[in-house]
């Protein structure tokens, strides 16, 4: 795991077992982003509203995600069209603790989004039988499907104190296309990509404050459709103009 910040060992620490309450599979999602350098001082104000995940002694998780999308990117296309109901198919592996999962996340058209999930042995690179039957039931899409994007990162995650929120904060992002070796991989340097995760949008939550402090608006970054254009920048792209000036942006400010 990359070297993050020595803010986070002040923490005080939760354990799995207490995240069960907060797990938020049903939930409204905000994401934000901002420069890597100013992850000390957003740190510092979040100290006394979070705890910080820990794992076995460490604080901090690395993982490595394989998407998988149909022959013509009906997933890309879904979201760079803005349709209100979407899904997303991957399999999400928790680096160093043999976790890896199967999972479908859907955007429900109310504004929020609703996660299912199974625990699987591995990630493969070509989806079996009954695991494409279990997507077809969750996402209500019967269309074949193959790998798309591999993606890598380090994860810091903050559970708030006071009400059930979560915040996720996504270092060291890095792409790379299946069949292809991890070296490879092209990486999003000097930004953090966060995420807000509540049963209901709330304005009053610190971070988003320290959000809008620092001048940032939430946006909608997707990591698979950023990935998936950083590797294929002859696809589409018209809707996600004002999201990737604004990478370029906070990447040029760091």
């Amino acid at each position: 795991m990359e070297h993050t910040s020595p803010v986070i060992a002040r923490f005080r620490p939760i354990g799995l077992a207490e995240m069960d309450a907060v797990r938020l599979q049903d939930r409204v999602d905000t994401k934000y982003v901002f420069p890597a350098e100013r992850l000390d001082a957003v740190l510092e104000e979040l100290l006394p509203h979070y705890r910080v995940l820990e794992v076995d002694g460490v604080r901090g998780t690395d993982y490595r995600s394989l998407y998988y999308d149909t022959e013509d990117l009906h997933s890309f296309h879904d979201h760079h069209n803005g349709r209100v109901r979407r899904s997303k198919v991957r399999y999400r592996e928790y680096l160093g603790s043999g976790l890896c999962f199967l999972e479908v996340k859907r955007k429900t058209g109310r504004g929020r989004t609703d996660k299912v999930r199974r625990q699987v042995e591995a990630i493969p690179e070509r989806m079996p039988e009954d695991h494409a039957s279990y997507v077809r039931e969750a996402s209500g899409n019967d269309a074949p499907l193959h790998p798309t994007l591999w993606n890598r990162f380090t994860r810091l995650t903050l559970v708030r104190e006071d009400r059930p929120e979560r915040l996720t904060l996504d270092l060291g992002l890095r792409f790379h296309a299946p069949g292809t070796p991890p070296g490879d991989a092209v990486e999003l340097g000097g930004l953090v990509v966060a995420e807000v995760k509540q049963a209901r949008a709330d304005r009053t939550s610190p971070f988003v404050r320290a959000m809008r402090r620092m001048g940032r608006r939430p946006g909608g970054m997707s990591k698979y459709c950023v990935g998936m254009l950083t590797l294929h920048p002859g696809l589409k792209y018209n809707n996600f103009k004002p999201v990737l000036r604004d990478l370029e942006r906070t990447r040029n400010a760091a």
